[in-house]
């Protein structure tokens, strides 16, 4: 059993840990076998993002006068966050789908840079494509108005020089 030091010394480094990632995810693992456990946290890893279990008061005192009081100040059953500075979407987009395949584990809240969000913005979150994707469509489409622009004022200028062709060739310029 800890003693008032260790439990101290969670409390400080839980504070740290909700003060300094604006994503959080809070779930619940009931009846988890360890290797179910195991594939979780190496899911999380994979998708950039960090795992622990905590005690529910410990949560609640660790997250006073922070953004996740209101997720984590009346949690009831066994609790573990899954957190992240990073991309939310990638920890979402793995915690889904580890849900889906084990019914064990479930979402019981969520907060994304800094709000408070419900379990179907985390399934809409999940849904979003990479960011990378994003600033791929987000660049095509600030190319692809420049590409006109450009297109414009050539289509212009080559008009110009097919009209003074053609009248050059029909003599139009004679004095």
């Amino acid at each position: 059993m800890k003693d008032k030091n260790e439990k101290k010394k969670d409390l400080e480094d839980l504070k740290k840990t909700i003060s300094e990632n604006k994503n959080l995810f809070v779930t619940s693992y009931e009846k988890l076998t360890v290797s179910q456990d195991f594939q979780l946290r190496k899911a999380i890893r994979e998708a950039g993002g960090r795992y622990r279990v905590v005690k529910n008061n410990i949560a609640a005192k660790a997250s006073e006068g922070t953004p996740a009081s209101e997720l984590l100040g009346a949690l009831r059953g066994m609790t573990s966050l899954a957190y992240t500075s990073k991309d939310p979407v990638a920890l979402a987009k793995a915690l889904t789908k580890y849900s889906k395949d084990n019914a064990a584990f479930t979402f019981k809240a969520g907060m994304v840079e800094g709000r408070a969000v419900d379990i179907k913005a985390v399934n809409d979150l999940a849904a979003m494509p990479p960011k990378e994707e994003i600033y791929a469509k987000l660049l095509y489409l600030i190319n692809a108005n420049a590409t006109r622009l450009v297109s414009s004022i050539n289509g212009v200028g080559r008009n110009l020089a097919v009209v003074l062709d053609q009248a050059g060739k029909e003599n139009k310029f004679k004095q």
